[in-house]
Order: C-alpha cells, then structure tokens, then sequence
C-alpha cells in the first residue's frame, strides 16, 4: 500500500526560490575582481538568477546542456548555480588550478556549450586559444566597463542579463535530472566526473543543515573559503539560502590577512575551507593576539587536520568541526560535533576526539572491509578499506564504464581507496588513503598520524611523510618539512616527540627540508608530486 501524499519532484531552484520569499533580507556579500566589496540580498538575486536563464537560453542553452565556469566565489558564480540547474542545464565548475591538459580533457568529456570566466582567469583561457573546443562560447563574468581585450571572443555577463524580465518559467522538472557535474582532481589517469542529480543536490543541502547548525541557521554570516569549483563549496551555497544564512564571499582573496579583515568587517560566524588556509589564518591570528571577533565555528576537511591546529582554534575559544567526504560524495560523509551529552569532556579529550573525522551524516551508510571485500566489524581496531553509500552518493561516473566498475563493488556501494576503522559509537577514524600508507617489512605506518605528530612541533610551517623504497624494508618514512623562517629542527626532535606514540620501527628514517609543499588544485598536500620529486633519493642507512 502507497500512501496518499503529494510528490513533487526536489529541484535545485526552489532553494533560492525559497530564500527569496522567507529570508529576503539575508545578504551575499563578495569581493569581486573588479577590486570593490559588493551586496545583494536573495530577493535580488533571485530576480538576477531569472535574467540570466533568459540570458541562457538566448545563447542556445537546452535542457541536458553542460554550462562551465571558470570562476571565484561570489554573487555571479552563485547566480549561475541557480539559472543553469534551474532551467534544466548542468552546471559544470572548472578548477582553475588544474594543468592545462586535465583542463582541455574536462571541457572536451563534459562537451561544455558555454564556458563563464572571471577576469582573473582570462589568461589562462588566452594561453589554451588554439586548443579550445571550436564552439565553445565565452562569457566574461564582470560588467561592459571593465571587459578586458582579448585575442578571445568574449561576450560580457552583465550585457548578457540586462535585456531580460526578473521573472522566469522555471521548468517543473523529473528530481532525478542532471543539475551539477565536477571532476575529481589529483588523481591519476583522466579526472573523473561526478553527475549529480536535483534530488541528491537539494537532499545533501538539508543533510548538512540538518548535522551542522552551529555554522547553518538564521542570521549566521558564513565566509566559504573552500571554493565554488572545489566540490560546490562542500554544499554551502545550497545549504545557507534555505536555513537564512548570509554568504561572504572572498574571491580570489584567501591569504590569511585577507580572511582576518574580511572575517572582522563582515562579522563571520563561521567558516569552511582545507588545512592549508587555516595555516594561514592561524599565523594572522598569532601576529594580532585574538580571532576575529564574531568568529564562532571552522569546518576543516579536504584533508585530515592536524591534531595541534584543532587545539590552536580550540583555545581561542572557536569551536573546530572536522568533517570528511568526497566529490563522489557530494561531497559531506562525516561531521565531528561533540555530542550535548559529552560536553563535560576534558580539553585533550575533546581535541582527541575532534582529531577523529567524526560520525557519519544522515544519508549516508559507512562499511569496512578486508582484501577479500568481507565486511569488518566497526570496534575501533579492524582496519580495512572504506566504502559508503547513500542519497548523494555517485552510483557510477559520467561517461566512464571503466572506473565505474572499478569503484562499485557487488552490492553497489562505493570504494573511496581511505583505509579507516570506525569505533563502536561511529567515529570514523581515517588511517591512510591506500595509496599513501606505507609498508615496512610487511607492517602498515600511517603518513597521516607522524604528520600529526610532527606538525605540533613549533618550528614546523607544514609537513608530510613519504615513503621511500627500501632495500631490505620496502618502504621506509621520510619527513619532508616546510620549516618556519630562521628555525632548523633535527631529526631526532622528532623522534623524540614521536616516541611516545609510535615504535622505534615506524620513525621516520630521514628528515628533509623544502621550501612549500606542493599543492593539488583543491589546495591539499600533493603526495604524488612528492614522490616523484623523491623518486630518486637514497635512505642514509643504504647510501
């Protein structure tokens, strides 16, 4: 028996939709190219969002169609969320840190009709002319009085909105249809392409507001460092029109004196980005002797944050959520708030247990399993590899039958290649990827806990640990450390901080410095440039 209930299908436009009638008055606030600080309520950019699906559809934009941008966060760059989902095209964020081939292979899979380009990344296009797919149109993302000459064919944004009523037919379209696609990126081979859908886009939105409310609620000002191209912004831009929250968006800004400002003028609340922005914010934070002041809350994720940088946030008194997820996730799998009922938790406690990657969200569904694919008991000691499923998880990849079928396993849940333990209350605990584990002498070292440890040394800016082939032992760790200006710390600090949580045997073998750590486009640690940057280096005990 069904029961007698309305369905109407989720659609990605009825997040602003319902915005622009409940919270009006909530702002976007966003540092533009143009080089000035600009603001629009949701009502407006609801009725901007209209314009420019007539202007969509004025350039020959259909239903199905793949719309790229190549842009920062901010007030455009959320309208073309809205107008391109809206009217039943797919809107395909480009990441601008890319290689030029991974960036001509993305345009050439998703067959992108029209691609919007803040001013920023104007040369970059410049520089790939001759190898831009013939039909590609361009959209400069900026007004007629500050449109750049270029030898490319540029048509201006604004110009391409004007003409056009504030109001739209906003299609009444099936919940399953396409609404956003992004690739993966610091993979190897091709990137890959996420196809996400109006239902698992406007699901994934209540999910996170539904687990995060101390950065999601009504009033709140939240600034999304992580960008617009990284994963949706991890969803914020979704998430806040529906909950009432304000979004201040820093552009191109993201040096930690830049945050400081805008977080202190704009009166931030909360804030979202990658390990390598708070590194950032963290030295701002040290030069000036306190946070921002409205400062309440940062979510960390892309990768796992340092044990020692959850306790610097912590005792400035801002709350630090840890989460984990992937694009192929939407991309939130996992939060780490306290639970009320552990609030009497001592500091160490507390900071241990944020060092965890928290418990999963509702909607999605965590299993670990050995190498024969059996599922493991989640008691905090089994460790195997992690798969996931749920309402906005891939259930294969766009227009790749090959790394569909090796990503799914038989009963259709998703590999991620993280090698984690749950415990018996749900904390996830990410031990490795797979492919940054190190085997020595048959005996698994986790990359990710020496750098935890090494990264609460003082003299350390940031840090990794790889492995180095071994004659005798395989693989062996090397700590390659970027270190703070005027500091050499040796080997054996680190041993000697080491000691106490790993054996003699899981020490790194040999320190090395280095000036910056190489970054992925998404702003985490590159551990693939790295070993190949090491590919030839000789440990000291076989030199």
């Amino acid at each position: 028996m069904q029961g007698l209930m309305m369905n109407r299908p989720l659609a990605v436009i009825d997040l602003l939709r319902y915005a622009a009638e409940i919270h009006s008055n909530e702002e976007i606030v966003s540092v533009r190219t143009e080089g000035d600080l600009h603001r629009q309520d949701y009502a407006r950019t609801f009725e901007r969002t209209a314009q420019l699906a007539h202007g969509l559809a004025a350039l020959g934009i259909e239903p199905g169609d793949r719309v790229a941008t190549l842009a920062w966060n901010g007030y455009r760059h959320f309208e073309l969320y809205y107008a391109i989902s809206g009217m039943g095209a797919v809107c395909h964020t480009i990441n601008p840190r890319l290689s030029a081939e991974q960036m001509l292979f993305i345009l050439n899979h998703a067959e992108d009709r029209v691609l919007f380009v803040d001013l920023t990344f104007v040369p970059i296009l410049e520089a790939l002319k001759d190898h831009l797919p013939a039909n590609l149109r361009l959209v400069v993302m900026t007004d007629a009085a500050h449109s750049p000459e270029s030898a490319l064919d540029l048509e201006c944004y604004e110009d391409l909105i004007a003409p056009h009523p504030t109001e739209y037919d906003w299609p009444d379209l099936p919940e399953e249809t396409a609404a956003g696609l992004c690739y993966t990126s610091g993979t190897t081979g091709n990137p890959k392409g996420s196809l996400y859908s109006h239902r698992s886009t406007v699901l994934h939105a209540l999910f996170i507001a539904v687990t995060l409310p101390r950065s999601l609620h009504e009033g709140a000002r939240l600034l999304p460092v992580v960008p617009m191209f990284h994963v949706n912004s991890w969803g914020m831009p979704y998430a806040a029109p529906i909950v009432g929250a304000s979004l201040i968006m820093p552009g191109g800004k993201l040096d930690g004196p830049s945050l400081y400002d805008l977080m202190e003028s704009e009166n931030v609340t909360a804030s979202w980005g990658v390990p390598t922005v708070w590194l950032g914010l963290r030295a701002e934070i040290e030069a000036r002797g306190k946070p921002p002041s409205a400062l309440d809350q940062v979510v960390i994720g892309g990768s796992a944050a340092p044990r020692s940088m959850i306790a610097f946030f912590e005792t400035q008194g801002v709350d630090v959520c840890h989460a984990w997820g992937m694009t192929e996730m939407s991309p939130v799998g996992t939060t780490g708030q306290i639970p009320n009922s552990d609030s009497d938790v001592t500091f160490e406690d507390r900071v241990a247990r944020k060092s965890l990657q928290g418990r999963r969200i509702f909607g999605v569904d965590l299993k670990i399993v050995d190498e024969a694919g059996q599922r493991l008991p989640q008691d905090g000691k089994a460790v195997g590899e992690l798969y996931v499923r749920g309402n906005a998880v891939i259930s294969g990849y766009f227009n790749d039958e090959a790394a569909t079928k090796a990503a799914m396993d038989s009963e259709c849940w998703f590999g991620t290649g993280d090698v984690a333990s749950i415990s018996p209350n749900g904390y996830l605990s990410i031990q490795d990827r797979s492919k940054d584990l190190i085997k020595s002498g048959g005996e698994w070292i986790s990359s990710i806990d020496l750098e935890n440890i090494a990264m609460s040394h003082p003299d350390v800016a940031n840090c990794a640990v790889i492995a180095i082939a071994h004659p005798k032992w395989d693989e062996r760790p090397v700590l390659v450390v970027v270190p703070k200006e005027g500091c050499e710390p040796t080997l054996q600090e680190f041993h000697d901080l080491m000691s106490e949580h790993f054996a003699k045997w899981q020490l790194p073998d040999d320190l090395v410095f280095i000036d910056a750590l190489p970054l992925t486009a998404t702003g985490k640690v590159s551990k693939l440039t790295l070993r190949r940057k090491f590919a030839d280096y000789v440990l000291p005990d076989v030199r």
